[in-house]
C-alpha cells in the first residue's frame, strides 16, 4: 500500500513522494524520481505525519498525492558517492563565482547542489534586483556539461540553506525544524514591548527574527485581560487614565486628572471599576 513520504535533501530542501516499499522507515537514505533522472535523499517522515506536513507546507502539496515516487532504499556505495558529490560542490561554487565575476553580474552565489545522477546542477544566489544571466547559464552548461538551473532566493532562505547559530546559542530554526518561513513584521516586537533596535531583534539574515512569532499569540491573549493604554476609567480615586500595563506582574499604572500616578494589581483595578460603576448603595428600601 502506498504512503506519503517526506524526503530531505541538501540544506533545508525537502519534497514529498509516494513510497510503496513497507520496509522503508524514517532515517533511511532513498533513491527518488527527479527531474529527468534520479536523486538521493533521506526520509524525514512517513504516512500520516508526512501527509499533514505536506498539507501544512506553503501552498500545500497541490495534488491529492505526490506525482513522483520513492524508487528504492539507497545502497551503501551510493550514500558514499553522495558524500563525494557534496564535497565537490565547494569546487563548483568557486568556479561559478569566477564566471559571475567575469560577466560582471551583481549577484551573490550562495550554494550549489548536484542532482545525484549529475544530470542537473542547481545554483542558488541572492541579488538586489533582477539579473540577466542567460549568457552565464550557457557558460556554466559548457563548463559542467549538464543542465543548469539558477534559482534566486531571499536572504532568509539563504540563512535556511547555509545554517548557522543564532543569538540564543542554538542552531537557526529556519535551517533545522521550521517548516516554512512566514513574514515577520515590526508589529510583533511592538506588541511584546521589545526594543525596536534592529541590532537586537534581527537574526543572522539581517531580517527580523523568526522567533518573534513564537510567543506573540500568548502576548495578545494576555493583553486582552488588560485595559488599553490611554483608556480612561472610573475607579475608587475618580477618573484615571491607563499609562502602562505589565502582563508579567499583572500590574497597571494609572494617572489621575491631577497628574498623580499609582500602580495597582489588575484584580484590584477590576474590582474598583466594578464598584465605581455600581455607584453608592442606598440604605434600607
Amino acid at each position: 500500500m502506498a504512503a506519503f513520504a517526506e524526503v530531505g535533501f541538501k540544506g533545508s530542501r525537502k519534497a514529498y513522494y509516494m513510497v510503496r516499499e513497507p520496509e522503508i522507515v524514517p532515517g533511511d537514505y532513498v533513491m527518488v524520481e527527479a527531474d529527468r533522472g534520479e536523486d538521493l535523499g533521506r526520509v524525514l517522515a512517513l504516512g500520516t505525519v508526512a501527509e499533514r506536513k505536506c498539507s501544512a507546507s506553503a501552498g500545500g502539496c497541490g495534488v491529492p498525492e505526490p506525482e513522483q515516487e520513492v524508487l528504492r532504499r539507497a545502497q551503501q556505495e551510493e550514500i558514499t558517492q553522495l558524500a563525494h558529490l557534496r564535497s565537490d560542490e565547494e569546487r563548483v561554487r568557486g568556479e561559478v563565482r569566477q564566471h559571475v565575476s567575469r560577466h560582471g553580474l551583481r549577484m551573490k552565489v550562495t550554494e550549489a547542489e548536484w542532482q545525484f545522477d549529475r544530470k542537473k546542477l542547481t545554483v542558488y544566489f541572492t541579488a538586489d534586483r533582477r539579473v540577466d544571466f542567460r549568457e552565464l547559464v550557457r557558460d556554466l552548461a559548457r563548463t559542467f556539461r549538464t543542465r543548469i538551473e539558477l534559482r534566486q532566493i531571499g536572504v532568509r532562505d539563504e540563512s535556511a540553506l547555509l545554517g548557522g547559530v543564532g543569538r540564543c546559542g542554538r542552531e537557526l530554526c529556519c535551517s533545522t525544524w521550521l517548516p516554512e518561513l512566514k513574514p515577520v513584521s515590526l508589529q510583533l516586537a511592538k506588541d511584546q514591548e521589545l526594543s525596536l533596535n534592529p541590532a537586537q531583534i534581527s537574526g543572522c539574515c539581517g531580517r527580523l527574527m523568526c522567533c518573534l512569532q513564537y510567543e506573540h499569540d500568548s502576548y495578545v491573549q494576555a493583553r486582552r485581560r488588560f485595559p488599553r493604554e490611554g483608556r480612561r476609567l472610573r475607579t475608587a480615586q475618580g477618573e484615571e487614565s491607563v499609562l502602562k500595563v505589565d502582563i508579567w506582574s499583572e500590574m497597571v499604572t494609572l494617572r489621575s486628572e491631577d497628574g498623580e500616578r499609582r500602580t495597582v494589581p489588575l484584580d484590584d483595578l477590576k474590582r474598583e471599576v466594578k464598584e465605581a460603576s455600581q455607584g453608592p448603595r442606598g440604605r434600607g428600601s
